[in-house]
């Protein structure tokens, strides 16, 4: 389902996507309470949500769709401009399993969607430099002792790749810089993730640096 206030948006992103044999665009609609109207009424696997839409934003319009779908039920990627880290915090937290920005190419953006279909994370290069700029200015002494005893359970390349993804990197830059295959990187990362317990990279992202990561 493609969510967005702006028709050509929308019309534009049906012409990407639908080519794609093994993605279907069962709906795309005008803003938030359209979305949460239809959806019950459809098989949706991944809803495309804009942010700055009339009626509820997208921030809100995820937190309502969370609150009603669990993650394996529904995996939602907010798709925007990116001008705001605040934003894209406030996306996470409400639920949001990828960031993308409106800028990226057609091949871009059906890996994230399969990325995040599979149940990964997609996070564009801008979505990190937006995440890791607010989550970088975030305070939170209480919680640190009891994130990094978290990180012991990874092991040493595990660890690495967490911290490149801290730094932005994505798994083919992450892969050129460890000498390993996308591939590897993505398992590294996946079983990072089940260990740590994030949900999905951004989420991965977000506990790297209250682990203290930050300048790793």
């Amino acid at each position: 389902m493609i969510v967005d206030d702006q028709e050509m948006i929308r019309a534009g992103l049906r012409a990407i996507l639908e080519p794609q044999a093994d993605i279907e665009i069962v709906a795309d609609v005008g803003d938030g309470f359209e979305a949460l109207a239809a959806i019950d009424g459809l098989s949706v696997d991944v809803v495309l949500m804009d942010i700055r839409m009339p009626g509820i934003d997208g921030v809100e319009a995820t937190k309502r769709l969370r609150a009603a779908y669990t993650s394996e039920q529904l995996r939602i990627i907010v798709l925007t401009t990116f001008d705001n880290d605040e934003n894209v915090f406030a996306a996470l937290r409400a639920g949001a399993n990828g960031f993308l920005s409106k800028g990226i190419g057609p091949a871009e953006l059906a890996a994230g969607i399969h990325e995040v279909a599979t149940g990964g994370g997609a996070l564009s290069a801008s979505a990190s430099a937006a995440l890791i700029g607010h989550v970088a200015h975030e305070s939170r002494p209480a919680a640190d002792a009891a994130m990094l005893d978290r990180f012991s359970a990874l092991t040493p390349r595990e660890l690495d790749v967490v911290k490149a993804a801290a730094r932005g990197l994505d798994n083919t830059q992450i892969a050129a810089e460890m000498f390993v295959s996308p591939y590897t990187v993505k398992t590294h990362a996946n079983r990072a993730m089940a260990k740590l317990g994030a949900r999905d990279r951004a989420q991965l992202v977000t506990f790297a640096y209250r682990a203290g990561f930050a300048a790793s």
